[in-house]
């Protein structure tokens, strides 16, 4: 099942990049697949809940928030190009946003 996320990078400590876009979840919600890469989930970890299969890099996969305010630590997100359109009229119910590329 493909749906619209929020990716945070935590490899890096607490207050990683994050973005939004389309990821793959499997069957059984235990893997996640974007922008090519595999992220499995944790069943511990703190303020994270996945790594990467190959690297081993923490990072935190949510569904985004309606309000906007994804990140823990606030900043602005980045939203893939072909996640915009979808995050701003279904996610955020404001399509007059459409043309914007970042959120906070």
């Amino acid at each position: 099942m493909k749906r619209i996320m929020y990716i945070e990078d935590k490899s890096a400590g607490l207050d990683g990049h994050g973005r939004i876009g389309w990821v793959e979840m499997s069957r059984s919600a235990r893997s996640y697949t974007y922008a090519g890469r595999r992220f499995l989930k944790t069943k511990s970890g703190y303020k994270y809940n996945c790594f990467e299969e190959g690297t081993g890099a923490r990072y935190w996969i949510s569904g985004p928030k309606r309000r906007g305010g994804d990140k823990l630590y606030g900043g602005a997100v980045e939203i893939d190009e072909d996640a915009r359109l979808a995050y701003w009229t279904e996610i955020r119910g404001r399509p007059e946003s459409t043309h914007l590329t970042q959120a906070s």
